[in-house]
């Protein structure tokens, strides 16, 4: 059986972007609503338990229940509301960043997205972010060439079921028209892995500072990065052929995935 696609996670898995992006705009959001507190790198990781910004919002609020000042009475009217006004003020911050280069790709992501493509692999970004956040990495981070050998996204607003649940990765496999075992995914997160894992998917994992502490068995391999052939990447777990993810490593790995006929 061939391998004959690649579908990527996007937050933490081509970009550093909870690091980079996500968390210093929630921070600034709230800066300039003026609250007092801040998401510090332990909060968040623990905020990211959540699918989506909006459940983390909403989450952080009833559970934390932080000193929200005159803001009090607004969500104590909805809730909703609120969250989704500081979500958006949140995005756009996000978006400034992008355009300001402050969110680069991981190492090794443009290399394998570009050796992929050119083998003939159909690659995919399979993301619990919304279609506004995809759009804005795609054209900022990716950039016109690497988002143009793109050929699928799917967004966690497409689909009713984000990320554990696999209904995205179904979705991608029914588009792409492709087994799972036909498939690969590249993912930085448990929520990620438990994902691809219950649509059949074999997964790599590749580790960063907000998921490095999690529980990765059942995938295929973990790595703390990509690779490149000038910047080694480090097996957690698994083995790799060279000292980067390349595609020898991956067709390996859908090989043994593939059912025995």
């Amino acid at each position: 059986m061939a391998l004959r696609a690649l579908l990527f996670d996007l937050d933490g898995t081509l970009a550093d972007t909870e690091t980079h992006g996500h968390r210093p705009s929630y921070n600034r959001a709230f800066r300039k609503l003026g609250l007092n507190f801040r998401w510090g790198p332990n909060l968040y990781r623990r905020l990211l338990r959540q699918p989506s910004g909006r459940e983390r919002l909403h989450h952080y609020l009833r559970r934390y229940q932080p000193d929200l000042g005159e803001h009090a009475e607004a969500v104590g009217e909805s809730e909703d509301a609120w969250v989704e006004h500081v979500h958006r003020l949140k995005s756009r911050y996000f978006r400034r960043y992008l355009r300001q280069g402050k969110v680069p790709l991981r190492p090794g992501v443009a290399r394998l997205l570009r050796e992929a493509s050119d083998a003939g692999l159909r690659l995919a970004v399979v993301t619990n972010a919304s279609r506004a956040s995809i759009k804005s990495f795609l054209k900022y981070g990716l950039g016109a060439e690497l988002a143009g050998r793109i050929d699928l996204v799917v967004g966690g607003d497409q689909i009713s079921a984000r990320k554990p649940a696999p209904d995205l990765y179904y979705h991608a496999l029914s588009r792409l028209k492709v087994a799972p075992y036909e498939c690969i995914a590249i993912e930085d997160s448990a929520m990620g892995l438990a994902a691809a894992h219950a649509a059949g998917v074999p997964t790599v994992i590749t580790l960063n500072s907000d998921t490095s502490d999690q529980d990765f068995a059942g995938a295929s391999l973990v790595l703390d990065a990509l690779g490149e052939p000038d910047l080694p990447a480090k097996v957690i777990a698994g083995r790799m052929d060279e000292g980067w993810l390349g595609l020898r490593t991956l067709r390996r790995i859908a090989r043994s995935a593939a059912p025995r006929l």
